[in-house]
Order: structure tokens, then sequence, then C-alpha cells
């Protein structure tokens, strides 16, 4: 079962508040969840991001793979490490032949 870190909207119509969970890839986006890690409120000022640091790193760990948005958002929250996505995408990316 392939997992993925992304987000799960809830709120109301215009005033969306998002949820960072953990789902089998083939789920709905408001389907069923694995886990739930945190949450995320864009329309706070500053947007608000909480996260449950060592359970996403526990996840990722396990091969779980974040969303474009959600690995932005583990960036900006201190989870991962560096530009490309820090460790876990290094590590599953081959290096560069230098010249």
């Amino acid at each position: 079962m392939p997992t993925r870190i992304r987000l799960r909207r809830t709120g109301r119509k215009g005033q969306g508040y998002f949820r960072i969970v953990v789902a089998d890839q083939e789920m709905a986006r408001d389907g069923r969840v694995v886990a739930t890690l945190g949450h995320y409120d864009p329309r706070a000022n500053p947007a608000v991001i909480e996260v449950n640091a060592e359970q996403a790193r526990a996840w990722l760990g396990k091969g779980a793979t974040p969303t474009d948005t959600v690995r932005s958002l583990l960036r900006k929250a201190g989870v991962l490490k560096g530009g490309a996505g820090g460790a876990a995408a290094s590590a599953a990316a081959p290096a560069l032949p230098a010249e």
C-alpha cells in the first residue's frame, strides 16, 4: 500500500482549513486516512503550520511520499532540511555527475 502525506480539506466554502494526513495514494482527497500529522491554516496572518515532527519523520522513514505542497510545508515547519527536500529526497534521487 503506497502512502502519501497530503492535505485534507476541512472548513466552510471560502474558509479552507487543512489537515496534514497520511493516506493511501488511491483514496479520495477527503477519504479514509491512516494518521493525522498536523494542520495548516492558510487564512491566518501569518499562516499557521503545526506538525508533529517526530511522527512525520517516522512516516517519511517508512517510505511515505509527501506531495509538493506538503513538502513545502514540512520544510517551513523544520521537519525537512535543504532546498530539494532534504535527506528524504537526496536519498531517493541519484547524484548528478560533476563536470
